[in-house]
């Protein structure tokens, strides 16, 4: 069965994300999405009611996490696909179709899209250098937003809900190990709006130092042997840094190892944070 845009319903969890809200559901309509679906966090800056005048649905967020958040939505999708978009995420025309041409042609049960930052300053530069570097086209054990999943499967396997962060990951592995599903990064792309100044790159950082904790702690719960571990703990400077430093020329390296280098250390921080608080 050929898929187009009209069988995709479109998820987006916000909160106070009026900078960005009204040009990420735009694209949406423009894109032809069958039905957009927006879990408000109790936004306080205008966003709930901008989503209610271009919505299908708009539901609340109690705001336990991210991952009961996308279960909130998921639950209301009626399409075969299920595209899981971030607040701050333009989609250009076309670039829906590549994301479900990749998944039907390839029989994959999750794809997602690389994200471009627009910008000439030092930290749009640098995000697109990690971004290049890190999320390179084609298959993948772990897919992050914006994401494209086969919606029956989501609708009956969702996501963990008691995961305010590492929702991807552990979605990603659990589908692997219990249906042997494949994921891939495709080429399509879409544009990532209000996140090129420093205090963001802060935000991203704390929210993947939340999620590395998280997935560690859990793991080592669940029995993780020490080399498991091992590769958790590398991971951060292994994807941020050393892949993003090789795949990069040797001007870019240069130019931007500085930003990749403080990108790692300040998600190793809120990592060791986040551990330090949990210690009983």
């Amino acid at each position: 069965m050929t898929f187009a845009a009209n069988d995709v319903s479109a998820v987006i969890c916000t909160l106070n994300s009026i900078s960005s809200i009204e040009q990420c559901l735009a694209s949406l309509k423009a894109s032809g999405v069958g039905q957009i679906v927006v879990v408000d966090a109790n936004s306080t800056d205008g966003t709930k009611e901008i989503a209610e005048q271009v919505a299908d649905v708009v539901l609340t967020d109690p705001g336990t996490g991210l991952g009961n958040a996308r279960n909130i939505g998921i639950a209301s999708t009626t399409k075969p696909l299920i595209l899981n978009m971030g607040s701050d995420n333009v989609l250009p025309v076309g670039q829906l179709q590549i994301m479900i041409d990749c998944l039907e042609s390839e029989h994959l049960q999750g794809v997602s899209a690389q994200t471009k930052i627009a910008g000439d300053d030092y930290v749009s530069k640098g995000l697109n250098a990690w971004r290049t570097g890190r999320f390179v086209p084609g298959p993948a054990h772990v897919i992050g937003t914006p994401t494209l999943f086969d919606g029956d499967l989501l609708r009956a396997h969702p996501y963990d809900a008691t995961r305010k962060f590492s929702d991807d990951s552990e979605l990603c592995e659990r589908w692997a190990k219990e249906f042997g599903a494949t994921f891939a990064i495709s080429n399509a792309y879409v544009e990532e709006i209000g996140k090129t100044s420093w205090s963001e790159v802060i935000i991203r950082c704390r929210m993947y130092g939340i999620s590395d904790e998280e997935v560690f702690r859990i793991g080592r719960i669940q029995g993780w042997s020490v080399a498991r571990q091992a590769k958790s703990l590398l991971h951060p400077a292994k994807a941020d840094l050393v892949e993003p430093i090789t795949r990069l020329s040797t001007k870019q390296a240069v130019v931007n190892a500085p930003f990749l280098v403080t990108f790692t250390a300040l998600r190793y921080g809120f990592w060791a944070h986040r551990a330090l608080r949990k210690t009983p």
